[in-house]
């Protein structure tokens, strides 16, 4: 069931006075909060990842000639660097939601070295194909554990309102092991082989971002507008979770679901573009043009406005308007790269008692980030002689994380 309100400890992902009172934690600082590894690594595996698949593109880099590059890609931007981020984002919430204590420790250093070790398998199979079934081993039996973890913590807690986020990463796990059996040809599903099981995980992180979006989103604008109306009267706050917002997350996933079993019908392309308008109006309530002031907030607003921007282009590729590739990546790097980095940088900074408020270099990395998801999607309307907008778009991620690592990873590796 969808809760009717968000609760607040959800919003703001701060630990309450309970868990600080009972924290006594004296070792080292990456393993302190979950937030910590996992957002480190995703900001790494999404330079390394990206970077080898240009890599490969131009030319420089071969594989072995049993690994489809194209599907590895795919794979590693939605198991590995956006799993990385779901798994950081829960293991932090979650003590808000239950009143626990965080995994942290050596129950995390476990989790950490897993995920390295289905990383690091993954990059060796580029080389050696045949280590591809041991990557996926590793990848599934993370993701299986982890969701276990989840499910663990909030039956302990009691806090079943958040049964549909364990849910969520439950999807993941057998997306992700969906995926792997379609790339090793153990299954093929509709002729699309690990293709399907990784739009599967795609669709799970959208509907997480309309989910998760929809509570910290307008939670964290009316915080910064209250603060803003201190000196000058009452603030007008960003609509309250409510049947519209009920609405569009029961919407998507059935959207989502239609989208998956008949990618390219017209039926699809109507259900689509009828998700672009509701979740359109739902952002116009969250008061975003608002926030200009503070980026960290505004980019809240602008990543989730890739969501229906990328219903509207899916909707057009399933009339062949557009083309369904640049479509996608509305999706994967505008709304998945651009909230999970916005959700990554606001934890880190509110987790380690810094001021919410973006500096110089992460408005850098926000605009190469969307100026990366716009040029790939410009590249299914236009072409231009001698630039190939594929290698510049990737060329802006690669250097929008590098600034992430950059700036962040000190905060993230220190207390």
């Amino acid at each position: 069931m969808l809760p009717r309100e968000p609760s607040p400890t959800f919003h703001a992902m701060s630990p309450s006075p309970q868990i600080e009172a009972r924290r006594g934690y004296s070792g080292p600082a990456l393993l302190e909060r979950g937030f910590r590894p996992f957002f480190f690594f995703a900001g790494v595996w999404a330079v390394v990842s990206l970077g080898g698949w240009l890599g490969f593109l131009s030319g420089v880099f071969q594989a072995d000639s049993g690994i489809d590059i194209l599907a590895w890609h795919s794979h590693e931007l939605i198991f590995g660097y956006g799993a990385s981020v779901v798994m950081g984002f829960a293991l932090t919430a979650i003590p808000n939601w239950t009143g626990r204590l965080p995994v942290r420790g050596n129950r995390l250093a476990v989790l950490a070295v897993a995920w390295l070790v289905a990383r690091v398998a993954s990059l060796a199979a580029l080389g050696n194909a045949g280590i591809t079934p041991y990557a996926a081993a590793a990848e599934v039996a993370v993701l299986g554990g982890f969701a276990i973890l989840v499910f663990r913590e909030i039956a302990a807690g009691g806090n079943w309102r958040n049964l549909p986020v364990a849910g969520m990463v439950t999807l993941l796990g057998l997306a992700a092991a969906t995926s792997h059996a379609g790339r090793l040809g153990l299954v093929d599903l509709a002729g699309h082989g690990g293709m399907t099981g990784t739009r599967a995980g795609l669709a799970v992180l959208i509907l997480l971002i309309t989910l998760i979006g929809g509570r910290i989103i307008p939670s964290f604008t009316g915080n910064w507008l209250k603060q803003q109306a201190k000196s000058g009267g009452e603030a007008r706050l960003p609509a309250p979770f409510g049947r519209l917002d009920q609405v569009t997350i029961l919407a998507t996933a059935l959207a989502l679901g239609i989208w998956l079993a008949l990618p390219a019908s017209p039926e699809t392309g109507v259900f689509m573009g009828l998700l672009a308008a509701l979740h359109l109006a739902r952002l116009a309530r969250w008061r975003g043009l608002a926030t200009f002031a503070e980026p960290l907030v505004t980019m809240l607003h602008v990543a989730y406005a890739w969501i229906p921007a990328g219903f509207a282009l899916m909707a057009l590729a399933s009339f062949g308007l557009f083309s369904a590739t640049a479509a996608l990546h509305a999706w994967t790097i505008g709304a998945v790269g651009g909230m999970t980095l916005a959700v990554m940088m606001r934890a880190s900074l509110g987790h380690s008692g810094r001021k919410l408020t973006a500096t110089r270099l992460t408005v850098t990395l926000i605009l190469l980030l969307h100026g990366a998801a716009l040029l790939r999607v410009l590249d299914g309307v236009i072409t231009v002689e001698g630039i190939n907008l594929v290698t510049i778009a990737g060329s802006f991620w690669l250097a929008a994380f590098v600034l992430y690592v950059f700036e962040y990873a000190p905060i993230q590796l220190r207390k």
